[in-house]
C-alpha cells in the first residue's frame, strides 16, 4: 500500500478508534462526581473522602503515565508497541467502570469501594490512552499529515464526547431515566458504554498500521534516564506542559460537575436540559474538529490564540449576561457557552499539536524521539488538571451550600428506586427542593465557572507566547535538520 492510500486509510480507521474511549472518559470524568452527588446521599466527612481518594488517584494517575509511556516505549511484538496495551487497557477499564456506576453501596462501605475501583480504572484508563496517542508521532512525520490526524481524532474524540453528553445526563435525570431512577439508570448507561468502547477501538487495532523507520535501538539508562533527559533537555516541553495545566484546570470546570449542578438548580431538575447545553455548547467545536487543518495552514497558532481568546472571553461575558434575561436565561447561558468553549477547544487543538511537535525537538537536541513518553504529557497533565478540578468543583458545593439540597434529592432517588415513592412523587419532591435554592448559591456558582476559566485561559495564552518557541518556521526548520542528518547517514 502506498504511502497515500496508508494515510487515507489512517485517517479513518485511526480515528474511529476514540469514539467509544471518548464516551466512558466523558462518562467518568463529567458525571462521576454528578452521579455521586446525586444518588449516594453523602454527608461533609464522606465527601470530602471521596474528594481526596479522586485527587490521590489522579495524581497517581498521573505520575504513572510516564512510567507507563517507558513500559510502552520498550514493548515490542509482533503487533507494534502500541496495540497490546490498547487492547488490555480497554477491557479492564470496561470492567471497572461497568463496576463503579452499578454498586448500590451507600456511606462509608461505598467510600471504601471506590478507592479500589478508582484506582484500578486509573491504571486500566492509562494504558490504552497513552498508547493512543502516542501513535500519532509513529503514523507519519509529516507536520500536515500529523496536523490531520491529530483533528481528524480529536474531531471523532469529540463525536464520541457528544453523544455522551446527550445520552447520559438526558437518560439518567428527570422524567427519561431508565428504570425511573437515577441509581438504575447510571449502571445501565454505564454499561452500554463499556460495551461500544471496545468495538469501536477494533478499527484502530485492525485498520491502522504504525511506521517502524523511527524506531531506535534501546540505549543504556532506562526510564529514569529517558524522563530526565526528556524534561532536562526539552525546554519546549517544559514549558508547553505547564501551559496545557493551566489552561485545562479552566477549561474542565463546567463540564466537570458544576455546569450540571447548576443548570439543575437553576432551571430545573431535567437530563434533557442539560443535554441541550452540553450539547450546543460543544456544537461549535465541531468545526475545529473539520477545518483546524485548514485554518492551521492560514493563520499561524500564536495569532490564532489572540484570536480565539476573544471570542471566548466574550463567551464567558455572556454567560454571566443570562442572569439579566430572566426569560431567555438558558437559552443565553447556552450560547455563551458555546462561545467559550469554541475559544477553549482550540487551545486544547493548538496545545495537542505543540506538545507532539516537541517529539522532533527532542530527537534535535538528544537524538532520541522518545515518543511514547513525550505522547504521555498530554495524559498527565490532563489527570493533573482533572485533580485540581475536583478539589475546585467539590469546594464551590462547600461554599455555595449545593450539599443541602442534592443529599436530599438523592434519598427521593433512593426511595423511588427502593419503590417507596413513585416517580411522579420523587419528581414532584425534586422539583419542590429546586424552589427552595437561595439565588446567592447559584450565582456563586455561575461566577465560579466562568471567571477563572477565563482567568486560566488568559495566563495560558500569556505565557504561551513569551515561552514557546516552536512556531511553524522553526519547527520545519528543526524537521529539515533531521531529514539532512538520516540521508547523509
Amino acid at each position: 500500500m502506498n504511502e497515500q492510500k496508508r494515510l487515507k486509510k489512517t485517517l479513518w480507521m485511526f480515528p474511529l478508534g476514540t469514539v467509544g474511549r471518548d464516551m466512558m472518559y466523558n462518562l467518568v470524568t463529567n458525571y462521576l462526581l454528578t452521579y455521586i452527588l446525586f444518588t449516594k446521599g453523602l454527608n461533609a466527612a464522606q465527601l470530602a473522602a471521596i474528594t481526596a481518594i479522586m485527587v490521590a488517584a489522579r495524581v497517581f494517575d498521573a505520575l504513572n503515565d510516564p512510567i507507563m509511556g517507558n513500559i510502552i516505549e520498550n514493548t515490542h511484538t509482533r503487533w507494534g508497541k502500541f496495540k497490546p496495551w490498547l487492547v488490555i487497557g480497554i477491557i479492564l477499564s470496561s470492567i471497572v467502570v461497568t463496576m463503579v456506576f452499578s454498586t448500590n453501596l451507600k456511606g462509608w462501605e461505598f467510600v471504601v469501594l471506590f478507592g479500589i475501583f478508582y484506582f484500578s480504572y486509573s491504571i486500566a484508563y492509562t494504558m490504552h490512552d497513552i498508547s493512543y496517542w502516542g501513535m500519532v508521532p509513529a503514523l507519519s512525520s509529516d507536520a500536515g499529515a500529523r496536523d490531520s490526524i491529530t483533528s481528524r481524532a480529536t474531531l471523532f474524540a469529540g463525536i464520541g464526547g457528544t453523544l455522551a453528553s446527550i445520552v447520559i445526563p438526558m437518560f439518567t435525570t428527570g422524567e427519561l431515566a431508565i428504570g425511573g431512577s437515577a441509581s438504575v439508570a447510571y449502571g445501565v448507561v454505564a454499561l452500554a458504554i463499556c460495551i461500544i468502547a471496545p468495538l469501536f477501538l477494533c478499527f484502530t487495532l485492525f485498520g491502522v498500521k504504525e511506521r517502524r523507520d523511527t524506531e531506535k535501538p534501546e540505549k543504556s539508562g532506562g526510564f529514569f534516564r529517558k524522563l530526565i533527559n526528556a524534561v532536562k533537555h526539552n525546554d519546549q516541553l517544559r514549558w508547553i506542559a505547564v501551559i496545557f495545566l493551566i489552561q485545562q484546570i479552566g477549561n474542565g470546570l463546567i463540564l466537570g460537575g458544576i455546569g450540571s449542578t447548576y443548570v439543575y438548580l437553576e432551571f430545573g431538575y431535567e437530563g434533557g436540559l442539560y443535554s441541550v447545553f452540553s450539547t450546543v455548547g460543544v456544537a461549535a467545536t465541531a468545526f475545529l474538529m473539520i477545518f483546524y487543518p485548514m485554518i492551521s495552514r492560514k493563520i499561524a497558532r500564536k495569532p490564532l490564540m489572540n484570536l480565539m481568546a476573544v471570542i471566548a472571553v466574550a463567551g464567558y461575558a455572556l454567560m454571566i449576561l443570562s442572569r439579566f434575561t430572566p426569560a431567555l436565561g438558558f437559552a443565553v447561558l447556552t450560547i455563551g457557552y458555546m462561545g467559550s468553549n469554541f475559544g477553549q477547544y482550540c487551545y486544547y487543538l493548538i496545545m495537542m499539536i505543540s506538545i507532539i511537535n516537541t517529539v522532533e525537538y527532542n530527537e534535535y537536541k538528544t537524538g532520541e524521539r522518545d515518543e511514547a513518553i513525550i505522547a504521555s504529557t498530554r495524559p498527565f497533565m490532563t489527570k493533573m488538571a482533572s485533580a485540581f478540578i475536583v478539589v475546585l468543583t467539590t469546594v464551590s458545593y462547600m461554599i455555595f451550600g449545593v450539599t443541602n439540597y442534592t443529599n436530599r434529592i438523592s434519598d427521593l432517588e433512593s426511595a423511588s428506586a427502593s419503590g417507596a415513592i413513585t416517580e411522579a412523587e420523587k419528581l414532584s419532591g425534586i422539583q419542590e427542593i429546586i424552589s427552595g435554592v437561595d439565588s446567592a448559591q447559584t450565582w456563586g456558582l455561575l461566577l465560579f465557572m466562568t471567571i477563572l476559566p477565563c482567568v486560566l485561559m488568559l495566563i495560558s495564552n500569556f505565557l504561551y507566547q513569551k515561552k514557546y518557541k516552536l512556531d511553524e518556521a522553526e519547527y520545519e526548520r528543526i524537521c529539515m535538520g533531521l531529514e539532512k542528518e538520516k540521508q547523509s547517514m
